[in-house]
């Protein structure tokens, strides 16, 4: 393990520590101790940062990553919804009104939900911690929230959940939403503000329904199934079957649950993959049309266990690994860089429209070990952490330079922590090389290649493919989590 690797862990755990806020709410004068996104930008509790920073946290703390979710879950409401930002600190409220054009359910949380990473979470924090009595106390208030998605927000029964405004996906002002919200890409300098406007736009469409959650998506306005926010609920679903086994929930409940889950994974299949393009597209409105927008996104199912063998090779071969998309030095860009929309130097300062993510490159990671391609995910973690040693424990990344952009100190990319830690359990129980094996040139029979890229000459590495191909990919350092970086 190299110096650089446990330099990144100290940073990691000391943003964890920094960003912790702590007191007592005026809203029934309830307790709060939960780590923000940041400091600066971001003092609330949000719902799935919060679920990825207890994952972060069970590897320091276990005790604060459950607090976490306690602290979190305190929001949810007797009908199952929970809020996507909780504002703990009265004094701030007024300006998250002003910046992040949010919608307020009540004084202290907003209308609107984001991706259910909860379960997940969870599951995460279970494992390590083997509290029963924990384990009971979370998952009553997340069943009741999953089952407040699948009755509130699957009018069309499905099986796929629709948010109403963009903000619910997570990825706020992703270019697959441009054309629903009248945003013109060729006009950098025009995104975020016309993002603003289309927002207004919304919210006054939505002006007299927001207390009538099945009213909003009735309105068509923006009505939109993600498949993201599709592949975590199904994830989640699985997962929560399992703990409701572990919890000794009714038989009936659990296999309800599982059945949920392998639904929804079939109606991505059935509606939303193009056998053509080899990806899955979101879709929009009552007619569901599909978005035709290479983003991360459409690589969710990888996430999804019972996928299609034929699928999950496409998605890889075809889009993760392609080196005019998504298999960038400093991967995975929340765009493919082949999209006219493309914006990895954050020039429109509008998030999820280009730069990497490090939420997004765990989820994947975790969905490339699932179904084998076990050397690609270490590849990622190591250039993960080779891009935030360059650009700092930073929201997001340049996904050629690694410059960070974005709020500093963000409390999710310290993922990290998890990823260093599965890979270091993976090399040290060694396994065969399977397909999608990384493998230096020399290795494989071939001349070493090197490939420029700025003023840096990269190793090359064969991607070793099914049916014989192979693709060439650049590395930073031969050895994961082992070689020292070095800084253009």
């Amino acid at each position: 393990m190299s110096m650089n690797t446990e330099f990144i862990l100290s940073e990691a755990r000391r943003v964890l520590s920094a960003n912790r806020q702590e007191g007592v709410s005026r809203w029934n004068g309830k307790r709060f101790s939960f780590v923000c996104p940041s400091l600066s930008s971001y003092p609330f509790q949000w719902f799935w940062d919060s679920a990825f920073h207890a994952i972060a946290l069970m590897h320091l703390n276990a005790d604060l990553a459950k607090q976490e979710l306690q602290c979190l879950l305190q929001a949810a409401q007797p009908d199952g919804f929970i809020p996507h930002m909780v504002l703990w600190q009265e004094q701030h409220q007024r300006a998250a009104e002003a910046e992040f054009k949010i919608t307020l359910a009540h004084p202290y949380f907003t209308a609107t939900t984001q991706p259910p990473v909860l379960a997940r979470a969870i599951e995460c924090v279970f494992e390590t911690t083997r509290d029963f009595a924990w384990l009971e106390e979370v998952l009553g208030p997340t069943v009741c929230f999953f089952k407040w998605l699948q009755t509130i927000r699957d009018p069309d029964n499905d099986f796929l959940i629709a948010i109403v405004q963009p903000d619910e996906s997570g990825v706020d002002v992703s270019p697959k939403f441009d054309a629903l919200l009248g945003i013109d890409y060729r006009r950098p300098d025009t995104v975020y503000s016309a993002w603003h406007s289309g927002m207004d736009r919304l919210f006054a469409i939505y002006r007299d329904s927001r207390t009538e959650s099945r009213k909003l998506l009735q309105l068509d306005a923006f009505n939109y199934e993600d498949v993201m926010f599709n592949s975590i609920y199904a994830d989640g679903l699985l997962r929560l079957a399992g703990l409701l086994r572990t919890a000794q929930y009714p038989e009936a409940e659990a296999a309800e649950f599982e059945l949920w889950s392998a639904r929804t994974r079939d109606a991505l299949i059935r509606k939303c993959w193009d056998e053509q393009r080899s990806a899955f597209w979101d879709l929009s409105g009552s007619d569901e049309q599909p978005q035709k927008i290479l983003t991360s996104s459409c690589l969710f199912p990888l996430i999804l266990k019972g996928m299609d063998s034929n699928i999950v090779r496409r998605l890889v071969n075809e889009h993760l690994l392609n080196e005019a998309e998504f298999w960038l030095p400093f991967p995975i860009p929340s765009v493919a860089a082949n999209e006219p929309s493309f914006d990895p130097a954050f020039v429109t300062r509008a998030i999820f429209r280009g730069p990497s993510w490090v939420n997004i490159n765990w989820y994947l990671y975790w969905g490339l070990r699932q179904y084998g391609y076990d050397d690609i995910g270490g590849e990622l973690v190591t250039r993960t952490l080779n891009m935030i040693e360059r650009g700092g424990m930073c929201e997001c990344f340049d996904p050629y330079t690694a410059e960070g952009f974005g709020a500093a100190d963000f409390g999710w990319t310290a993922l990290i922590i998890d990823l260093i830690e599965a890979e270091r359990n993976r090399i040290s129980k060694p396994q065969k090389a399977r397909t999608g094996a990384l493998k230096p040139c020399r290795e494989a029979g071939e001349e070493i290649v090197s490939e420029e890229y700025g003023r840096q000459i990269r190793p090359c590495w064969l991607v070793v493919q099914p049916q014989g191909h192979q693709r060439h990919g650049l590395d930073d350092s031969k050895a994961i989590l082992e070689a020292p970086t070095k800084k253009v």
